[in-house]
């Protein structure tokens, strides 16, 4: 057997003919932390999502995000039970609630989440951040960069306390990766 189904637990808005289907369900990203390959966090559609089997099962983590929906997520490189998304309005509103660019981090696996602001553009900030465009890097401490589709670039070389761009003028940021020199 080369492929099985791994969505038990995910819910979707609406009824797929299976629930128990192979295929169907929005996956934007999935993240995990290479010391601990069996948890996985998932953010989808309409949900962050965490497995602590490989995928066997899923339940949810969205906590007290302010928007359940958004495109990236990624694990710091030296804690794996820290994550970060970056959570937009709606399917329909692909910007920031409240028109403010916040980074989220759980320092808990996903269950409790704190808004990361410092050095973020805080009003009549109408701008997405797409499932490619939020990496870490492996340094000590952990830096964090993500990409705008408004073409700005963001780092964070304190693990998210603070935050700066590093380039404002890009086009759309379809992708952010980072690479540390030994």
């Amino acid at each position: 057997e080369t492929w099985r189904p791994i969505n038990r637990g995910l819910v979707s808005p609406y009824e797929l003919p299976d629930p128990d289907a192979e295929v169907g369900h929005c996956v934007h990203r999935i993240a995990m932390h290479p010391s601990r390959p069996d948890v996985l966090f998932m953010q989808k559609h309409w949900d962050v999502m965490r497995s602590d089997d490989a995928g066997e099962s899923w339940y949810e983590v969205s906590g007290n995000l302010p928007s359940d929906f958004g495109f990236p997520i990624a694990v710091h490189a030296h804690e794996p039970e820290t994550v970060y998304v970056v959570p937009i309005k709606s399917d329909q509103e692909h910007f920031p609630p409240e028109g403010k660019l916040r980074v989220y981090r759980s320092r808990t696996g996903g269950h409790q989440w704190e808004p990361l602001t410092n050095g973020l553009p805080q009003r009549d900030c109408y701008v997405n951040v797409l499932r490619e465009a939020m990496a870490v890097d492996a340094l000590d401490p952990c830096g964090i960069y993500f990409g705008t589709t408004g073409g700005q670039v963001y780092m964070s070389a304190d693990a998210g306390d603070t935050w700066q761009p590093i380039v404002r003028d890009l086009p759309a940021v379809l992708s952010v990766e980072v690479q540390t020199l030994p």
